[in-house]
């Protein structure tokens, strides 16, 4: 049996970083998943209540997808071989991308290998060192990747701060090069909405390419999940919609919709989709089924929000402080890191998986318990949960 390498002398600087995470109480293990993604689940040989999970629908198991997912390995094979732009263009993927767009009711669409490489190559494919990037201060790190990648000066404003943004807008109303409004839809950690039909208006007045990363709203909000652009009646508003095939579509990968001279322009300038071997066709067929359970389907989301108010409206009458959340994604705000991480500890051993989010995904001082509820939880599951979060909540001081 060959034996584990020795870490290089010039590498011990990673053991010291590892050592000030776990000064601060910030380091952690992975948890490991031993078996399907479902609602109730055996995570590290324990069987939980799992409220960690961007499986908002169930779909991971649903039996259309895995039906199609199996018709296509037996048709197609399990990969495609080459990135898009060489061999690997298949015509399941370019169904699929028609799919999203009639969707989404945009001219076109691309999909990339995830809504990371959506949001981080789109904004650096579409903007340069001489444009303007306007950023909500929440927004996720793929955008903020892609902001820096794009070397666009970046200015943001505010959380959902719509009148800081038109201060920042009025600010370099004569900005010679191209200007970018971006905001995520649902906000990964809050579970805020966008305040889009404001920003539509800001993009608009100051002459703006307005695009939101709708990743945590697709499948959630707007008619059959279209997310915050179908909520708000935005189409035709918004240059740019980002989305993602890995949260409640329930397989792999993101997607970006737009005009049909946009995605051309992704074609040849998004570097993730120029340099990244194309989704295995299994992905892409089940990710097509997705997109059909949602169109006949709406009650499946009924049902996730059926689950989400009731969630919601238990833990305010418990205490507990859910923040801004107006969506699924239901923080516990805790404030101290070190008790934040205690409590996801306390609920795991208790039978609830709820996993603790510290500074750098959320500012210092803020630490909380993200949970998620699904279309696919039980009553009994909720209300089990309810009581474990309740119990393990007083017996550190959170409620």
């Amino acid at each position: 049996m060959t034996q584990p390498t020795t870490q290089r002398p010039t590498m011990s600087f990673l053991r010291e970083e590892l050592d000030k995470l776990k000064e601060k109480n910030l380091y952690f293990r992975l948890r490991v998943l031993e078996g399907e993604q479902l609602p109730v689940a055996r995570f590290d040989g324990r069987q939980v209540i799992n409220l960690s999970s961007n499986n908002y629908l169930g779909l991971t198991t649903h039996p259309k997808l895995r039906q199609k997912a199996l018709e296509a390995v037996e048709k197609l094979g399990v990969g495609s071989g080459a990135v898009r732009t060489i061999a690997g263009t298949m015509k399941i993927h370019m169904e699929l991308e028609e799919r999203i767009a009639r969707f989404k009711k945009t001219e076109a669409a691309v999909v990339f290998q995830s809504g990371f490489a959506a949001n981080a190559g789109t904004v650096a494919a579409i903007l340069g060192k001489d444009d303007l990037i306007v950023s909500d201060e929440l927004n996720h790190a793929s955008i903020i990747d892609g902001c820096r990648l794009s070397r666009a000066t970046i200015k943001v404003f505010q959380h959902k701060g719509v009148a800081d943004c038109e201060r920042i807008l009025k600010e370099t109303a004569n900005w010679n090069g191209k200007k970018l409004l971006i905001t995520d839809g649902v906000f990964s950690m809050d579970g805020d909405i966008a305040p889009l039909p404001q920003l539509c208006d800001l993009a608009e007045k100051y002459n703006c390419i307005m695009m939101i990363d709708d990743a945590h709203a697709s499948g959630v909000l707007g008619r059959n999940g279209r997310g915050t652009v179908d909520h708000y009646n935005m189409h035709g508003r918004v240059d740019i919609q980002v989305g993602t095939l890995s949260k409640a579509i329930g397989a792999l990968g993101g997607y970006v919709c737009g005009s049909r001279d946009l995605i051309e322009y992704l074609y040849h300038r998004a570097r993730p989709f120029l340099f990244s071997t194309s989704h295995p066709p299994a992905v892409a067929a089940s990710c097509m089924a997705a997109f059909e359970v949602l169109e006949e389907n709406e009650e499946i989301i009924q049902k996730l929000w059926e689950n989400t108010r009731f969630f919601k409206k238990r833990l305010t009458e418990m205490g507990f402080n859910t923040g801004m959340s107006e969506t699924p994604i239901t923080p516990i705000i805790v404030g101290d890191a070190a008790r934040a991480f205690a409590f996801s500890r306390g609920l795991f051993e208790e039978g609830v998986f709820a996993q603790a989010v510290g500074f750098p995904t959320v500012p210092e001082g803020k630490a909380r318990i993200r949970t998620i509820v699904t279309a696919t939880h039980t009553r009994p599951e909720l209300e089990r949960a309810l009581e474990i979060l309740e119990r393990v909540g007083k017996k550190l001081g959170i409620v």
